[in-house]
């Protein structure tokens, strides 16, 4: 299971690294129209901050500490910037993911979830699946305002 988690990240996080990098116009990046209400660059940067803080500081220890409500009123962050923060927040999944112990996947995870405390699995699982989600979005997002 912890070998197929590091897969599925990886390859998840490199398709968020992919649909922002093919981003024509950089301002698209913060377009909003209509009845959507968060733009690309308020995901990717809603998606920085709950990776690094469910698998970088829960798990992986790194002292991370999360400001959410940044991640969607920062607006006009540079693409470059998003970028490189999507390859230091891979760095910080895989390594958190390749130093936990598969044992421990099935203890509880120490944040709940919806009232329950989840598995370390079940909680990896719906980050992965959140993940995924919102990268769907930006590709949306992408194809439809980035002309």
């Amino acid at each position: 299971m912890k070998a197929s988690l590091i897969k599925l990240f990886d390859r998840e996080i490199d398709r968020l690294h992919y649909e922002i990098e093919q981003y024509k116009d950089e301002t698209a990046l913060w377009k909003v129209e209509k009845n959507i209400s968060n733009c690309s660059g308020n995901l990717c940067l809603h998606l920085i901050g709950n990776l690094n803080h469910f698998i970088g500081n829960i798990i992986g220890n790194t002292g991370y500490i999360r400001q959410r409500d940044l991640e969607f009123s920062t607006k006009n962050t540079p693409k470059a910037t998003l970028l490189q923060e999507v390859s230091s927040v891979k760095e910080v999944v895989i390594t958190a993911l390749s130093n936990f112990p598969e044992e421990k996947l099935q203890d509880d995870y120490p944040i709940e979830k919806d009232g329950e405390k989840p598995t370390y699995e079940l909680m990896l699982l719906h980050l992965l699946w959140h993940l995924s989600y919102h990268v769907g979005q930006i590709n949306y997002h992408r194809r439809l305002l980035d002309s």
